[in-house]
């Protein structure tokens, strides 16, 4: 028997820091940046795994099976498809400062004589 998928803009995510609905057309991946989140991430397709994060409760399609390996309790933000509400377990976003993004640029800067 085959379950109808919720409808995409219906689907709520919850993080531990905020919660909102994914909207239509929109990747689990895409959802997160849009709401502040910082993920990691590099293919967008399943291939290389770096946007996997910790699933908490919750169910989880693919559509094409992925390439890289998804362990259990764990999703692909990239091309996982919600089939209900989400909980994800996500690291606390890391707070770049003003001065530490000051002293990046100034040692990219070459210094010239």
């Amino acid at each position: 028997m085959k379950r109808e998928s919720i409808a995409r803009g219906k689907v709520t995510i919850i993080t531990p820091h905020t919660t909102f609905k994914l909207s239509s057309n929109e990747s689990l991946l895409d959802g997160l940046l849009r709401t502040g989140h910082q993920i990691e991430y590099q293919c967008r397709n399943g291939y290389c795994g770096a946007c996997r994060c910790k699933l908490v409760s919750g169910e989880v399609s693919y559509p094409t099976l992925p390439l890289a390996f998804i362990p259990a309790g764990e999703v692909l933000t990239c091309c996982g498809k919600p089939e209900s509400t989400l909980v994800l377990d996500l690291p606390a976003a890391e707070k770049t400062t003003t001065a530490k993004t000051n002293e990046v640029k100034k040692e990219q800067i070459p210094h010239t004589v």
